[in-house]
């Protein structure tokens, strides 16, 4: 009787087994190196055809199994991360962020901000699918003051993900976020909100490079004035976020902050393949050291052989960019 057979190229078949291998406490079989390499050289693809491989051969889903460690266990923090559809990781991250106890205003701005409006329109299905709620209105609820009203702005402008970068609408969006914010003795957020919903990040992006372009100084530099208010700082936030999201997640890096492990780990993965490279720039630039030496001074102090293979991870993955 003919039986189905996933046919995967035997790379995959090696890869499960030293995973296998790994969470069966079988260290002596495998090698450190071994493991790193699955995370550091495998793309989302191959991680997912890594998943449907092991499932086959050893009847156990394995990003659940990572899933159900991950709390309390680096290493497996980083494998479901590097394994789950980035779109339902970021729906995760954002219903954690809203619902996971204390309001997380940095990981709510880092998603919303730094993904690509077309991607923001996939996590915003994902949510909806996994929790049956709608993401602008969980967030409605969650948060007070200006960043509801700005976060909400972002989310639903990604629906214009399909309009391409258009200079001169730029310019003229430019100048009118100049008058909204010189043409009275209090600026217009109305208008400033109103601009801002049109346009997708790309766009948004265009205009902020315009406006630096027509008056000398980023829009960012105009906000920062008494006049503008909690707004005015709030607003600021946010748009350094989607123009400089390197400087953003440098930052989020230096702070001493309890989850500091969390973000170092969230930061290298999301971000690896992408502006790894301009985060660790962006953080030498102000630390003086490298997010290498972060993640040794982080994982690299204790002989535990789940740190050894987090810090070759984490660095195998900062050096690939």
């Amino acid at each position: 009787m003919a039986t189905s057979f996933i046919r995967t190229p035997r790379q995959y078949e090696q890869d499960c087994h030293i995973l296998h291998s790994y969470f069966s406490g079988n260290f002596g079989a495998i090698s450190n190196k071994e493991v790193v390499r699955i995370f550091v050289n495998r793309d989302s693809n191959a991680l997912k055809l890594v998943c449907q491989t092991y499932s086959h051969w050893y009847g156990q889903d394995l990003l659940q199994f990572v899933s159900n460690v991950q709390r309390n266990n680096s290493f497996a923090r980083i494998a479901y991360l590097r394994m789950v559809e980035p779109y339902e990781r970021d729906a995760q991250l954002l219903r954690h962020s809203l619902f996971g106890g204390s309001l997380n205003l940095n990981t709510l701005i880092e998603v919303a901000c730094t993904r690509p409006s077309s991607e923001l329109l996939q996590i915003k299905h994902c949510y909806q699918t996994q929790y049956k709620s709608d993401l602008e209105k969980d967030l409605t609820m969650k948060i007070s003051g200006g960043f509801k009203e700005i976060l909400v702005t972002v989310l639903r402008s990604c629906r214009n993900y399909r309009s391409k970068v258009d200079m001169s609408l730029a310019m003229c969006d430019a100048k009118t976020l100049y008058e909204a914010l010189e043409s009275g003795k209090n600026i217009d957020q109305r208008t400033i909100i109103s601009v801002l919903s049109r346009r997708n990040n790309g766009q948004v992006r265009a205009i902020l490079s315009s406006y630096k372009q027509l008056y000398g100084h980023e829009l960012s530099k105009s906000v920062k004035r008494s006049k503008c208010g909690q707004f005015g700082k709030e607003l600021r936030v946010v748009i350094r976020c989607i123009q400089h999201p390197e400087k953003f997640f440098a930052k989020q890096l230096r702070m001493k902050n309890a989850d500091g492990r969390e973000i170092l780990i969230r930061t290298v993965v999301t971000r690896s393949r992408i502006d790894i490279k301009g985060i660790n720039k962006a953080f030498a630039t102000k630390t003086g050291s490298t997010l290498e030496n972060l993640v040794v001074r982080e994982f690299g102090s204790s002989k535990n052989k789940n740190n050894d293979i987090v810090v070759g991870i984490l660095v195998g993955l900062i050096k690939g960019g």
